[in-house]
């Protein structure tokens, strides 16, 4: 007998982790004003770029004295453009708990070849961050976008320290508050939180990252892509809006849009208020239901932005065949796009809850999901 299905829906399904849902507002005439057809370095265009930077910086609250800029190539172009500037210059500590942390830890070792120590935690756990050596250069994300467990606070990074802090921030900027006293190299993608199109990443600097970059000369050679000084000196230019390359001008206007959007809603409090309510309301129906849990085991380190949950129940044998059922069936009802877990994740569901999405519109989508669930265990139970 089929189970009667809810009878409300999202108005929108968007909850993929990224590129993440647009800003509730968002339509498509809102780029009509993109400077298009000409140099990003003529006037007009350069004053675009500027204001992108600093509207990022007055909604992040960033200091004036550290250093923000456009780069190419999204997160991993911002990360992997400080790696190679940046580190080498004494022993690091990789602080792995999920994919992405994986891979810049890949990088350090492998390829950079630099003395490293990586520390390493499972998916719904967190690496220990007490005991890192902050005397070396430490690497770490501080939203696991892959594993929903996310740093409580910066509260665990000495002031005193004489290494570098390097953090993926690019599921957290703009849905936590970031310590920028405890950031020398901050790095995200404007495509998740905010919901901005894709290919573009943010790189922001302290006073001691610059200080590293104009004392410090890696010994390995640098792509042009990713030179961040000229002769010893920082090439200012690149934090003003004169970016390393040519950027998409509509993507800047989308972003543009974005902060406008963001700054709307209350800025950085606003979008934290937004982002807290959608968490929770998946928190609480973990709560009412034994069937599903969160990821992330310490209630502390729950990302609110990418919310990870795994199905409980131990008639499931094959996780990752029923987790991808129930999330095609989501889909195909056009209830719930893209919130299959990553691929290297343990088997269940990531559901983006991020401050573009509505409330509404996590609450419309959690009966659907026990129908879902029970409408696969049911088909499970008379395939056995």
């Amino acid at each position: 007998m089929a189970l009667l299905q809810p009878v409300t829906r999202p108005v929108n399904p968007r909850f993929s982790s990224g590129p993440c849902a647009k800003p509730p507002t968002w339509t498509l005439d809102k780029l009509s004003n993109a400077w298009l057809g000409r140099s990003h370095r003529a006037q007009g265009g350069k004053d675009k770029l500027k204001s992108a930077i600093e509207i990022t910086r007055q909604v992040l609250n960033v200091p004036e004295e550290y250093k923000i800029g456009i780069v190419p190539a999204s997160d991993t172009g911002a990360f992997e453009m400080a790696m190679w500037n940046l580190l080498g210059e004494r022993p690091v500590e990789m602080a792995v708990w999920e994919s992405f942390g994986a891979g810049w830890a890949t990088d350090v070792v492998k390829q950079l070849r630099i003395e490293a120590t990586v520390h390493e935690a499972g998916y719904g756990q967190i690496v220990d961050m007490a005991g890192l050596n902050w005397d070396h250069d430490v690497c770490f994300t501080w939203n696991g976008t892959t594993s929903g467990v996310c740093l409580p606070s910066g509260d665990v990074i000495p002031d005193d320290r004489a290494g570098l802090t390097l953090c993926d921030a690019t599921s957290a900027a703009f849905a936590v508050d970031l310590p920028w006293n405890k950031l020398d190299v901050t790095t995200f993608s404007w495509q998740k939180v905010l919901g901005g199109e894709a290919a573009h990443g943010v790189l922001i600097l302290s006073p001691r990252a610059v200080a590293r970059l104009e004392a410090y000369t890696p010994s390995w050679p640098l792509p042009k892509i990713f030179r961040l000084t000229k002769a010893g000196k920082l090439i200012d230019g690149i934090f003003t809006g004169a970016t390393i390359n040519t950027p998409s001008m509509l993507c800047v206007e989308d972003y543009l849009f974005a902060l406008e959007w963001a700054a709307s809603v209350g800025g950085l409090e606003g979008l934290k208020d937004r982002a807290n309510r959608n968490a929770q309301a998946i928190w609480d129906f973990c709560m009412s239901n034994d069937w599903v849990d969160n990821l992330a085991q310490d209630p502390a380190t729950r990302s609110v932005t990418s919310v990870c949950l795994k199905f409980t129940d131990p008639m499931i044998k094959d996780g990752a065949a029923f987790a991808k059922a129930v999330a095609k069936r989501l889909d195909v009802e056009g209830i719930a796009f893209d919130i299959n877990a990553y691929r290297d994740a343990p088997p269940g569901l990531r559901i983006w809850c991020g401050a573009t999405v509505e409330t509404s519109d996590i609450e419309a989508i959690l009966p659907w999901l026990s129908w879902a669930y029970q409408t696969e265990f049911e088909a499970l139970s008379q395939a056995e």
